[in-house]
């Protein structure tokens, strides 16, 4: 059975790495697959420890927010791990961030 589609404020918990995320954005009309280190991610509530060896990959950071390249769903990285993130098998990355307004 499929895990549910990520909405906007579920805590997902990897089951390859101790990557934790807490989905920012994510598409209301097609469910997205998210995975960490070539693995389902699952609810974080009950989640079971991380066992095996994640996909090689460059790991998540902690405090990123981490976007896929349309820019359709957004996760911000709650615990860091070794997996890579990826949306549909679409590797996520990290969310350039936003230049502060000039002081004048």
């Amino acid at each position: 059975m499929a895990p549910p589609a990520p909405r906007p404020g579920d805590q997902l918990a990897s089951t390859a790495c101790t990557t934790r995320v807490v989905v920012i954005r994510a598409p209301a009309d097609a469910p997205v697959r998210i995975e960490c280190g070539g693995k389902p991610m699952v609810p974080a509530d009950g989640a079971p420890p991380p066992s095996g060896t994640p996909d090689a990959g460059p790991g998540t950071i902690l405090g990123k927010r981490y976007v896929d390249a349309a820019d359709t769903i957004e996760v911000l990285c709650t615990s860091p791990g070794s997996g890579q993130l990826t949306a549909d098998d679409a590797p996520l990355t990290i969310k350039a961030a936003k230049p502060l307004p000039a002081s004048d």
